[in-house]
């Protein structure tokens, strides 16, 4: 199979759907990553739209088993540049050298966030039941430690108390796979 075309839906010769859910899940980090640069969101988010489109066009050239987040990264690093340029005139702007360093940093933030949430994920896993129920029920939209205490009928306290124990765990837990990993 051409390598090309690894990531084409053959019937369609449009992007497979691996490729539609890299892209997906990469906006966030994308916005961000933009966002780091360019510190007005509404700019952020008409750069992050261009971004898109440039990375559709570029699907073909995306290579399967890669870092799509680098990869968009890099796109969205081209992208910020010529907004830059475009904007220039008239403007208090950071030099080129210091922009060029923020987005290597948040490239390099980007990267790691994502081990260390994968690592979480595993992490989360190895939990006791009882103790990711506990993680489930406080972290849901909306929840916190009181109401967390009064649904499970236990004290304040010993809810705030479980919580940091097992927040202890998984940031002990992920840190022992970042660095396994690293090894």
């Amino acid at each position: 199979m051409n390598t090309d075309a690894a990531h084409l839906d053959p019937r369609n010769n449009s992007p497979s759907d691996e490729f539609v859910q890299l892209f997906t899940r990469s906006q966030r980090r994308l916005y961000l990553f933009i966002l780091s640069q360019i510190p007005n969101p509404i700019e952020a988010e008409e750069v992050l739209q261009e971004t898109n489109v440039v990375i559709w066009k570029k699907s073909r050239q995306f290579r399967p088993g890669t870092s799509f987040s680098a990869w968009a990264c890099q796109i969205a690093r081209f992208e910020v540049l010529k907004y830059r340029d475009t904007r220039r005139r008239g403007r208090l702007q950071f030099s080129q050298e210091f922009v060029e360093l923020l987005a290597e940093r948040a490239a390099q933030d980007t990267e790691l966030l994502d081990r260390r949430r994968v690592a979480l994920v595993e992490c989360l896993r190895k939990l006791r039941p009882r103790d990711r129920e506990l993680i489930q029920m406080r972290y849901t939209p909306g929840e916190n430690g009181l109401s967390v205490a009064g649904r499970l009928g236990r004290p304040v306290n010993s809810i705030y108390q479980s919580l940091g124990r097992i927040r202890k765990a998984l940031f002990e837990c992920i840190n022992r796979q970042l660095t396994a990993e690293a090894v």
